[in-house]
């Protein structure tokens, strides 16, 4: 299998190595250390020997970081680990809610004026320690060596993951000419420095294998307005890459980078989302003028091409039959049965039967009665459950096919379940069906349509704590930016973008819901008396039934009735040709309409 189930959180060794770090803190003369999740690429998902975080606090989830004091530590999270968190931690980490509590407040208010606070600048972006400087002030912030790493005795060493080419069949433009169009757009820099995984293998048409579940390379990258790609990569990776990267692309030792960086003559574009301080500095010392602007390749990696496009659906088509096997399987199992592995290890196996996928597209998600009010549940072999009658399992899943990524998240009634339940699916699924149904004017953002989710749980005096929805990658990461809907949307939406649309409603100790498609971004058809000169609405890509036993009908308008059982035919419609026996007989009968 792809997805194990061994605990990999271990908050019984945090006081040991907390008081190491420290004593190194001390022998460094620094009041406090910074220990992010980040690496030295600034993607979201990081190698097993990046897992400093986890490996000091016992906290596994995606996103997070710890402060260190010598008297103190905060362990920052977002409200989709709050409960994870104080099962994975010591009682000498302190969980802070973050970001209603930043980084900057807490550190001001607990480290007296003078105090030094220590950070890696390889792992924080410039836009970070800005935020930091601003919000702390009378705190020195000092560049450091990793002291994690030196008290991390046993630390893995970085992955050496083959790379291989994406087809431009897949990929529907060759990376010569992706490479040509985005240097003509640098009419000032000589170059461009890119670190993010994804825009690196996005550019140059590779995929890799450093990072479980993202089918990514580590390397950096310099785009040069002269045409070419200086890639520094490690040698054995690309061993299987054959001549694709061409004359146009220039491989280096990672080595080489930094002395590379203080060469280059002329201005030189750096993001400051996601280049680290370490980079910045380099710049600095060889007196090399910086512009600040995105990433190059972000924007363009997030608008899918045609055939970029046309493959997702075929992934979406391919994936959509795995889940109705697995559910018209899961349908027929007794309650009581099936622990929350059970589910985790079928639904693999039905992708896997697809003779198409090449990863899961994260760790599945099978949460069942109050496991899933934890948003990001990772089950173990320690916190396995058994999935009992009345109670709501929950499954956030996805895969990783060479066409397309998938991701979708479906709640399911086992046995009968109560009209509270009840009540919080059906709230949950008008905002999921009110996103769907969506049009809008050019020049919105993801921020300007969060609230289309919330409306029927706002009504009710509830909500949840995460974003509506985040971009997808094309047989990339399963969270690509910068499209999100949420609060902290702010760009644009736009023709080939693909994000999730997935409301969910948690009530802790009980049970969680949540309801997940994909919805791509498209022009929408013009209205015969529409006035505004350009709209745009979604196109669903996710065709998986959705559970009509926990449906209360009397909750939805007619309009919301119809999309319903229009989804639900063209369910059957798509997906019936893939299947037979009795997946096919199952999906007929639980898509007849309301």
């Amino acid at each position: 299998m792809f997805q194990s189930f061994d605990e990999s959180a271990s908050p019984e060794h945090g006081p040991a190595r907390l008081a190491a770090l420290r004593q190194a803190m001390s022998e460094n003369g620094l009041d406090g250390f910074v220990v992010p999740r980040s690496d030295v690429y600034q993607g979201e998902y990081v190698a097993a020997c990046d897992e400093r975080l986890a490996w000091l606090t016992g906290f596994t989830g995606s996103a997070g970081f710890c402060v260190a004091l010598q008297d103190t530590a905060g362990v920052f999270v977002d409200s989709r680990y709050r409960v994870q968190v104080r099962d994975q931690v010591a009682e000498v980490f302190s969980p802070v809610d973050w970001p209603e509590t930043s980084l900057g407040a807490w550190v001001s208010g607990t480290l007296p004026k003078g105090a030094t606070l220590g950070f890696d600048p390889w792992l924080h972006t410039l836009s970070h320690l800005r935020d930091i400087e601003a919000t702390t002030p009378g705190i020195t912030l000092q560049r450091s060596a990793n002291l994690v790493d030196a008290i991390w005795t046993d630390r893995p060493d970085p992955p050496v993951g083959p790379v291989f080419a994406q087809p431009v069949e897949l990929s529907g433009e060759p990376h010569e000419t992706k490479i040509a169009r985005l240097a003509e757009q640098m009419t000032e820099a000589r170059a461009a420095v890119i670190t993010l995984p994804d825009s690196i293998a996005w550019l140059l048409n590779i995929r890799g294998s450093d990072i479980p579940r993202n089918p990514v390379p580590h390397a950096f990258a310099l785009l040069l307005a002269s045409g070419r790609v200086a890639l520094f990569i490690d040698p054995r990776k690309i061993t299987e890459l054959g001549d694709h990267l061409g004359p146009k692309v220039d491989v280096h030792a990672p080595e080489a980078f930094a002395r590379t960086l203080q060469d280059i003559s002329g201005p030189v574009q750096v993001d400051p989302a996601s280049v680290p301080v370490a980079i910045v500095d380099l710049l600095n010392a060889a007196g090399t003028r910086i512009i600040e602007a995105q990433d190059p390749c972000v924007l363009p990696k997030a608008c899918k091409n045609a055939a970029e496009i046309e493959g997702t659906r075929s992934a979406h088509m391919r994936d959509g039959a795995a889940m109705v096997r697995f559910l018209a399987w899961l349908d027929a199992q007794p309650p009581g049965s099936l622990t929350e592995i059970d589910v985790v290890k079928a639904l693999e196996a039905e992708r896997r039967a697809t003779n198409a996928l090449r990863d899961i597209s994260f760790d599945t998600i099978s949460g069942a009665g109050p496991n899933g009010a934890i948003v990001h549940y990772r089950v173990t072999e320690q916190t396995n459950r058994r999935v009992e009658a009345g109670e709501l399992l929950l499954v956030d899943s996805g895969g990783q096919y060479v066409d397309g990524t998938t991701d979708i998240t479906r709640t399911v009634a086992i046995g009968e379940v109560g009209f509270d339940e009840k009540q919080a699916f059906t709230r949950v699924l008008k905002g999921m069906i009110a996103v769907s149904r969506a049009r809008w004017p050019k020049g919105l953002a993801g921020r300007d349509l969060d609230a289309l989710a919330r409306v029927a749980l706002w009504e009710a005096g509830q909500d949840y704590g995460h974003g509506t929805g985040h971009g997808v990658g094309s047989y990339l990461c399963v969270h690509e930016g910068p499209q999100r809907l949420a609060r902290t949307g702010t760009q644009e939406l736009l023709p080939g973008m693909i994000l999730s649309n997935e409301p969910g409603f948690y009530r802790e100790g009980a049970f969680g819901i949540r309801i997940e498609n994909l919805i791509l971004v498209r022009q929408a058809a013009p209205l015969p008396q529409q006035t505004v000169s350009a709209m745009l609405d979604f196109e669903t890509l996710t065709y998986v039934p959705i559970d009509r036993r926990l449906i209360l009908t009397e909750l939805l308008t007619q309009a919301e009735r119809d999309w319903i059982d229009h989804y639900h035919d063209t369910c059957v419609t798509r997906l019936a040709p893939l299947l037979e026996g009795a997946s096919l007989s199952w999906l007929e009968k639980v898509t007849q309409p309301l």
